[in-house]
């Protein structure tokens, strides 16, 4: 099944050329106005020259485009490569165009380096969560083809890499020139913000263990959810999950548990008054959660362990759901 949506490969070479490729046709004005937030990967040598000495041209990109942008630190990388992650998000014009920032300055940096035999197309690999991919791709390949033929860059969505437990993204890789990247992620970004659910994973900016963002709002590395701390992966509980009986052989169905830290002011917000929030989650998810007593916390840290047990779907859904929990918490400065 992963393969055939895997092999919408792109080329310009499969689409008919045109003398000049029309422009990409704009989003609604409605979904103009409404926050959303896209992602992609640079090497760790490019990281730098992105955010500039003391943060100087990452605050200067920000100021430019009016979005926030947002970087993995220092030598935490995607799964399964030694890129880091930059996240951008904010109105949909102003992502577009600090993302067209930080292209042209990469760009810009290659060309220094190798003066005029650089080839004038790139590559850039957007991360795109793996439920939104099949958007992307439409009926038949129908609407990557014709992202492919209007903006003439080459667009190859990889298949799930299943190596790495938990992972839901999928790597999305735009080729061309500047200009024909900007069109097909423009077309890309706007599909993927007419899905209601897509901008809101913005508050969760990161699913990887091990792996936190730093924000250039104020002073670089902050954290954007310090409290949060991935912790083991792969407990594994005997017996099915919860409600399992129908699907108790389907491997995704199993159970396992997943073990977060959560810092110790934020955790009534999580369990809500009454225990309901983390009911309503439990609910909505199908996942089990326990949180560990007062003053058991997780290893060298004071933040108390939260146990989300289920198959691997209800725990992703259930860490996300919490994670919002804490975002919100962290950004209001709720207790």
């Amino acid at each position: 099944m992963e393969s055939n949506e895997s092999s919408y490969v792109s080329s310009p070479e499969l689409a008919p050329k045109r003398p000049s490729p029309p422009p990409p046709k704009s989003p609604t004005s409605d979904s103009l106005e409404k926050p959303t937030y896209i992602r992609f990967l640079v090497s760790n040598a490019a990281a730098g020259s992105v955010i500039g000495k003391g943060g100087s041209t990452i605050t200067d990109f920000q100021s430019q485009s009016g979005a926030r942008i947002q970087l993995s630190r220092n030598q935490e990388f995607f799964p399964g490569t030694t890129d880091r992650i930059i996240m951008i998000s904010g109105l949909i014009d102003d992502v577009l165009k600090a993302v067209e920032l930080i292209l042209s300055k990469l760009l810009s940096e290659i060309n220094l380096e190798e003066g005029n035999d650089v080839d004038p197309r790139t590559k850039v690999r957007l991360i795109v969560p793996n439920s939104f991919c099949g958007g992307i791709i439409g009926k038949g390949g129908a609407t990557i083809k014709s992202f492919i033929e209007e903006s003439q860059a080459g667009i190859k969505i990889s298949p799930q890499d299943n190596n790495y437990y938990g992972l839901n993204d999928r790597l999305v890789t735009v080729t061309g020139t500047l200009e024909e990247q900007m069109r097909a992620i423009d077309m890309i970004l706007s599909k993927l913000s007419e899905d209601l659910h897509y901008p809101q994973s913005v508050n969760v900016p990161f699913s990887y263990a091990g792996v936190y963002f730093s924000g250039f709002h104020g002073s670089p590395y902050t954290p954007v959810l310090p409290s949060v701390a991935t912790a083991a992966y792969n407990g594994v509980n005997y017996g099915p999950a919860g409600g399992g009986g129908k699907f108790q052989n389907n491997k995704e169905d199993r159970s396992n548990s997943m073990t977060i830290g959560i810092a110790d002011e934020h955790i009534g917000l999580v369990v809500g008054r009454g225990g309901r929030n983390i009911m309503d989650i439990s609910q909505a998810t199908g996942a089990r959660i326990k949180i560990s007593d007062r003053g058991d916390f997780m290893s060298g840290t004071t933040d108390r362990k939260v146990t989300i047990t289920g198959s691997q779907r209800a725990i992703r859904a259930a860490e996300t759901m919490i994670m919002q929990k804490v975002a919100y918490a962290s950004e209001k400065g709720v207790n």
